[in-house]
């Protein structure tokens, strides 16, 4: 980001909070648009559902807010994988060999 847009960010936007991935979230001051400064490369998959909430307007309250509860079964967010030596791989196996038996209309009962 060049130091134009993050002097602009700055001059005519609220920060609202920053979530565990050093991705910021801004609002206008008029608090019409939302929107986030990625850390590194911008991926929609790097925002926490937490924040998802906010900045789709689902909610007025940011999460930096309030605190949010985590339970012990939640696994930490991920963002897309795909393409990279981290993507999830299934073992696809394939049987060659029939396992039964195609009917025909000439077969006998």
């Amino acid at each position: 980001m060049d130091v134009l847009n993050k002097i602009a960010i700055k001059l005519f936007n609220d920060k609202v909070g920053s979530d565990e991935f050093g991705n910021e979230y801004y609002e206008n001051k008029n608090k019409k648009k939302k929107f986030v400064v990625y850390k590194g490369l911008p991926e929609a998959t790097k925002i926490p559902s937490e924040w998802r909430v906010w900045i789709h307007s689902k909610t007025d309250k940011a999460p930096s807010n309030f605190k949010v509860k985590k339970f012990f079964w939640q696994k930490m967010h991920l963002p897309n994988l795909t393409g990279t030596s981290l993507a999830y791989k299934p073992n696809i196996k394939v049987k060659s060999k029939k396992t039964y038996q195609a009917w025909s209309p000439d077969q006998s009962i």
